[in-house]
């Protein structure tokens, strides 16, 4: 899954792409270095960040989802908050619904989703990313994210949504320490629930240059790959990434080796 962030202020690339033709221009690329994904944003979700109003947030991400459609052959993600963006992204032609509040934060979302026979991914957040890092705290943080994903499961199953529909994200980074995101990497395993597939998404993430020691966003690269590679290994099925290349050979190393098991 390749990261496209429509917004000026995502923590990585923010304002980058914020003109549609640029951020099309990206999305292009990542499909041809092997995305099989682009997940398209159009609200920043960073530590602190602001909310977006919603006809701004469409202004931002339409476009560019009906180019991307046009233009390319790959799945297209809508990640969002609001089940308008959401429902007008799948009017406009996105494939799938990634919402980092596991569907929570907005009453209407599950209606959404179930209205509509897109893909759904469903992630673990404590809190809002205005408030998600301050101090967060938890007793066991695998069992309490798998809880939690297991109740989101259910609750989208009792709406009439087939759960083969949905992937679950652990939600790296949202509300959590670097002791609590280096504990839930190493029991990605045991926190599956239903079979349902996960989603990793560590790209670039402060969780890494804590561990490197290095606030450069051009060191966090290599590192990145190499929580993909390990990720892959220990039963992620999508890893959503800023750099496709070097990250989808990560996994297709990862992958010989598991086949040889």
């Amino acid at each position: 899954m390749g990261i496209v962030n429509v917004t000026p202020d995502s923590f990585s690339d923010g304002g980058r792409y914020l003109d549609a033709g640029k951020a099309i221009e990206l999305g292009i690329r990542l499909a041809m270095e092997g995305a099989d994904i682009l997940d398209i944003g159009g609200e920043s979700t960073r530590p602190g960040a602001e909310p977006v109003a919603c006809d701004e947030e469409m202004r931002r991400v339409l476009p560019v989802i009906r180019a991307l459609r046009e233009k390319t052959g790959v799945l297209l993600s809508i990640d969002t908050m609001k089940a308008s963006v959401a429902r007008a992204a799948v009017e406009a032609g996105a494939h799938v619904i990634n919402d980092v509040s596991g569907m929570t934060g907005d009453s209407g979302m599950v209606e959404v989703a179930a209205a509509c026979d897109a893909g759904i991914v469903v992630m673990h957040m404590k809190g809002t990313p205005r408030t998600m890092q301050q101090q967060p705290a938890y007793g066991d943080v695998a069992a309490e994210v798998r809880a939690f994903l297991a109740s989101r499961l259910s609750a989208l199953q009792e709406a009439g949504i087939d759960i083969t529909r949905v992937v679950l994200d652990p939600g790296f980074g949202f509300g959590k320490s670097l002791a609590h995101n280096l504990a839930l990497m190493r029991s990605l395993p045991s926190i599956r629930v239903e079979g349902r597939p996960f989603l990793v998404g560590v790209s670039r993430k402060s969780m890494i240059g804590r561990v490197i020691g290095s606030d450069d966003m051009d060191d966090r690269f290599w590192p990145t790959v190499a929580l993909t590679a390990f990720a892959r290994e220990h039963g992620a099925a999508v890893v959503r990434v800023h750099d496709v290349r070097p990250n989808m050979e990560a996994m297709r190393m990862a992958e010989a080796i598991l086949a040889r098991r």
